[in-house]
């Protein structure tokens, strides 16, 4: 995460749709990693591991979670960098 203050422009480079949350005081979200796209200073963020074995190896989620728990505003992305390299490989030139 990059931490961005001051007065000026910011060019962000988001991939796929943003969807915005306002979180209230004490209120948590919990997100797969890499969806989590940005959020206020007022936000804090906490890395959880996934609980129980079934759901580490059938969950398809992957080992951890993120917590960002409010008050604050946070964006989503719905195509995490891993999603969008995925879905742009097959039209990349590769190796026959």
């Amino acid at each position: 995460m990059q931490k961005l203050s001051g007065q000026g422009t910011a060019f962000l480079e988001f991939d796929g749709y943003i969807k915005e949350y306002e979180l209230q005081a004490g209120e948590k979200m919990i997100l797969d990693n890499g969806y989590l796209a940005a959020m206020s200073e007022t936000c804090s963020i906490d890395i959880q591991t996934v609980s129980g074995v079934k759901n580490v190896l059938f969950g398809g989620e992957g080992l951890f979670n993120t917590v960002i728990t409010g008050p604050g505003h946070i964006w989503l992305q719905t195509m995490p960098v891993s999603q969008m390299a995925g879905t742009l490989a097959p039209y990349l030139p590769g190796k026959n």
